[in-house]
């Protein structure tokens, strides 16, 4: 039977992928903490969509109940565990340059509980890392994960700003990574050079896709003057000699030349 449910959702992270939780009769809105069970043990979670009702089947399999709303305690816990991950990266950094891995650390990460950290990884290739996993359990006494992830993500994680000056799109609210191909550059008329469409990450920047649907309707459009009655249609196919377009300048105060030795002019300030 295809009924309807309440569900939550959840984020762990800024811009993190978003889960469905059941909000099992705890009254929540937006920007609310509270504290969920995962496969890697009990999390902090920050409400993104408040409590609202879907079909189930919509769902790919039922949702798990919240375990409570996030007291200050648990806050606290969480935010003193941010401040060990630190401790923790720098000395999971030895131990790496130790056996001679060729692993960059990126980021790690304790559940709530304190019991089990995950740490993530960017490499080139497949590591053994086994060694480095019964390492790290022995000397930090808890169960330890490595999760390699790829160029996209460690960008993600880390943060940054891009090229337009902004912090990057992955790490402020990209959810999820969309398709991007160099197709959504060509449809732009944007230069194929892999130093403008390529973002920190190495690959191609997130923002190709902004503006390729709209870029494909700009172009399907007619012309404006096609639109236009014939006879009120200007033909400009000629070009406006200089000259016509200097008579209509007022002359620049001496004071406001700027003399730069070439022909060119000077750059906008």
């Amino acid at each position: 039977m295809n009924e309807t449910i309440s569900i939550v959702g959840i984020r762990y992270k800024r811009a993190g992928r978003i889960y469905s939780f059941d909000p099992a009769g705890i009254e929540l809105k937006a920007n609310d903490y509270v504290v969920v069970s995962t496969p890697r043990g009990l999390k902090l979670g920050q409400v993104v969509n408040a409590p609202h009702q879907v079909l189930s089947s919509e769902l790919p399999e039922p949702p798990k109940p919240i375990v409570r709303k996030a007291t200050p305690e648990d806050i606290k816990r969480a935010e003193e565990f941010g401040d060990k991950e630190i401790e923790v990266l720098a000395e999971a950094a030895q131990q790496v340059t130790k056996l001679n891995l060729p692993m960059k650390l990126i980021m790690a990460e304790y559940n709530l509980e304190g019991n089990h950290l995950t740490i993530y990884f960017k490499a080139a290739e497949r590591v053994d890392f086994r060694e480095l996993v019964k390492e790290l359990n022995s000397h930090f006494k808890l169960r330890v994960e490595l999760r390699q992830v790829g160029p996209r993500d460690e960008a993600k994680l880390v943060g940054g700003y891009g090229r337009c000056g902004r912090p990057l799109c992955c790490a402020s609210f990209l959810n999820e990574f969309a398709p991007v191909s160099i197709k959504m550059a060509k449809q732009q008329n944007l230069p194929l050079n892999p130093m403008k469409i390529a973002g920190s990450c190495g690959r191609l920047l997130c923002c190709l896709s902004y503006e390729a649907d709209p870029s494909l309707k700009v172009k399907a459009k007619p012309t404006a003057t096609s639109d236009m009655p014939a006879e009120e249609a200007i033909e400009t196919s000629e070009e406006i000699p200089v000259e016509e377009i200097a008579r209509d300048k007022e002359p620049e105060e001496p004071g406001n030349v700027i003399d730069t030795g070439t022909d060119n002019p000077p750059p906008a300030a």
